[in-house]
C-alpha cells in the first residue's frame, strides 16, 4: 500500500561500511536502496581515522546530497541513516546519524527502532544534570555510553545496552572503530556483508545488491560486532534472547528483493496470498493488488485460486512525496493522483482487491470506491495479514488504539465502512504458516503484538502516551 496514504510507516533504515576508500559514496547508494524505510531526513557521517565529518538534512537522500556534498566527505568508513519521524517528532535536530563531540573524541549513532523506556531514562538523567539536544530516543544511548565508566568503547556500549529496552538496530562509530548491536528480541532486521575487504551492515539485504556487497549473515539478537582496522569480532551483550522479528517486515515494510533471516520477502508475501486464497475463497473474475507491497500477495492469491491476476490498479510514480490536503475533496483527489483504477481491466468484473493491511480504513474505502467508479461489478477485499488492532511501540507509526480501525470495529463493520462486498483478513495461524519461519516457539520467532496485543518486551507506562507527531 502507499505508505503516505495509509499512515503506516517504518521509522528508518541504517547502513554502515568500514575499510573502503569510497565509504561515503557507497553509503549514499546503500541509503538510496533503503529510501522506502524513511523519506523525511537523511545523513552520512564519515571518519578518516582522525575526525568525524557529517552531512545531513531534511528530505530524500537525493535532495540532501544534491549539491556535491559527497565530495566533502572523505574517509575509510561511514554510517548513514534515512528517517521517518514517529517517536520524537521531526525537525533537523532529530535527523540521524546523531553526532556528538567530547574531550575523548567523537561519537556518531544511527538507530532503527524505538526504545520503550526512553522517557524514563531521560527523566532520570535530566534529574542528574544531563541536557538533551534532541527529542529523539537515540540520544539516550549516547548519554548512557558516556556515563558507563572509563573502559573501552565496547564495554561502555555493552553496559549502556543493558539499560535500554525495546527495538533497536544500532550502528555506532568513532574515529577508529564501528560497533553494531541488535536488541535481544531481534525486532528489526540487520545484516552483515562484505565489499572486498570492507565490512558492510544494512537494515536490508537489498542495500548489498546495489553496492556490490556479498551477504554473509544476519546480525543475531543480543549480538554486538566490533569492526576496526584489525578486523571484526563478535560478542554477546545479552544472553536473554527471545527472537521476535517484526511480522510487518515480511508483510509490508521490506523490499521484495530483500531476504530477512534467510527468507525472501517476495516469496513470503506470495505465500501469504496463497494462504489467504485457501482461507477466504471467492467467486470472481479478476485479482488485483494494491501497489506496491501487495502485488506479491495478489499473485499468490491468483495462482492458488485460479482467478486471473491483472493490473487493475496503477501507481503514479511521478507524484511528489507530499500533498497539501486542506479539504476532504482534495484528500480524495490526492488518492487519485497517486493511484488509478484501470477501467479496461475491472469494468463489469467481479474484482478481488488484495491488500497487505488496513490501518485507518480511509484509503481502503477510497480504493474500493475508485474500483466501483471504474465499473467493477463487485469488489471483494482480501487482506494478507490479520487485523491490526493494537498499537506498535517499536518504531511503527501506530501508537494509539484510536488510529486503528480494527481496534474498535469488527471485520463486518469495517466491510461496511469501506464499502466492499466481502472482506476477509488472514488468520494469525495463516500468517505464521504463510511466512513459514522454522523457529520452534509458537510465534515462530515473530512479533505479533499489533495483531494479538502480546508484546515481547515490557511496555512502560509513559510509552502508552501518544507519540509526539512530526
Amino acid at each position: 500500500m502507499l505508505a503516505e496514504l495509509k499512515g503506516l510507516n517504518e521509522e528508518c533504515g541504517v547502513f554502515g561500511i568500514w575499510g573502503h576508500p569510497e565509504a561515503a559514496q557507497i553509503t549514499y547508494y546503500g541509503l538510496h536502496s533503503l529510501q522506502h524505510r524513511g523519506q523525511e531526513g537523511a545523513g552520512i557521517v564519515v571518519t578518516d581515522g582522525e575526525k568525524l565529518s557529517a552531512v545531513k538534512g531534511l528530505g530524500l537522500i537525493t535532495e540532501v546530497f544534491n549539491k556535491g556534498q559527497l565530495n566533502n566527505l572523505h574517509g575509510k568508513a561511514a554510517i548513514g541513516h534515512v528517517r521517518y519521524a514517529t517517536a520524537g517528532g521531526g525537525g533537523f535536530e532529530n535527523v540521524q546519524p546523531l553526532l556528538f563531540q567530547s574531550q575523548s573524541g567523537g561519537l556518531a549513532l544511527a538507530h532503527n527502532g524505538n526504545l520503550v523506556n526512553a522517557t524514563n531514562l531521560k527523566h532520570q538523567m535530566e534529574n542528574q544534570g544531563s541536557i538533551f539536544q534532541t527529542t529523539s530516543d537515540t540520544e539516550v544511548l549516547a548519554h548512557l555510553i558516556k556515563r558507563s565508566g572509563y573502559g573501552d568503547l565496547k564495554n561502555r556500549v555493552k553496559n549502556a545496552l543493558t539499560m535500554v529496552k525495546g527495538a533497536y538496530a544500532f550502528i555506532i562509530m568513532t574515529e577508529t572503530e564501528m560497533i553494531v548491536a541488535l536488541d535481544p528480541n531481534g525486532l528489526r532486521p540487520l545484516s552483515l556483508g562484505r565489499v572486498g575487504d570492507a565490512y558492510v551492515v544494512a537494515s536490508e539485504t537489498c542495500a548489498f545488491d546495489i553496492t556490490g556487497a556479498v551477504y554473509e549473515r544476519d546480525v543475531q539478537p543480543g549480538e554486538i560486532l566490533i569492526i576496526n582496522d584489525e578486523g571484526i569480532t563478535s560478542e554477546r551483550f545479552s544472553m536473554n534472547i527471545n527472537r521476535a522479528i517484526c511480522s510487518m517486515e515480511y508483510i509490508y515494510f521490506s523490499r521484495p528483493d530483500s531476504n530477512i533471516d534467510g527468507l525472501n520477502v517476495h516469496t513470503a508475501r506470495k505465500n501469504l496470498g496463497k494462504q489467504l486464497a485457501l482461507e477466504a475463497p471467492v467467486e470472481a473474475d479478476v485479482v488485483t493488488g494494491v501497489p506496491d507491497s501487495s502485488i506479491s500477495a495478489a499473485i499468490g492469491f491468483a495462482e492458488t485460486s485460479g482467478i486471473p491476476y491483472e493490473l487493475g490498479l496503477i501507481k503514479n510514480r511521478y507524484v511528489g512525496r507530499t500533498f497539501i490536503q486542506p479539504s476532504q475533496a482534495l484528500r480524495e483527489q490526492g488518492v487519485k493522483m497517486k493511484l488509478s483504477a484501470v477501467r479496461g481491466v475491472v469494468e463489469g468484473k467481479r474484482v478481488v482487491m488484495v491488500d497487505d493491511s488496513i490501518v485507518r480504513g480511509t484509503t481502503s474505502r477510497r480504493i474500493v470506491s475508485m474500483l466501483r467508479e471504474a465499473g467493477a461489478k463487485e469488489v471483494h477485499v482480501r487482506i494478507s495479514s490479520p487485523p491490526i488492532s493494537n498499537p506498535c511501540f517499536y518504531g511503527i507509526d501506530t501508537s494509539t488504539h484510536e488510529e486503528l480501525i480494527a481496534s474498535s470495529h469488527s471485520p463486518e463493520e469495517i466491510r461496511q465502512l469501506i464499502g466492499a462486498d466481502t472482506l476477509t483478513f488472514l488468520s494469525v495461524e495463516g500468517l505464521l504458516d504463510g511466512i513459514g519461519r522454522p523457529y520452534p516457539d509458537q510465534n515462530r520467532g515473530q512479533c505479533l503484538a499489533c495483531f494479538t496485543g502480546k508484546y515481547p518486551t515490557e511496555i512502560y507506562s509513559d510509552t502508552l502516551l501518544p507519540y509526539q507527531k512530526a
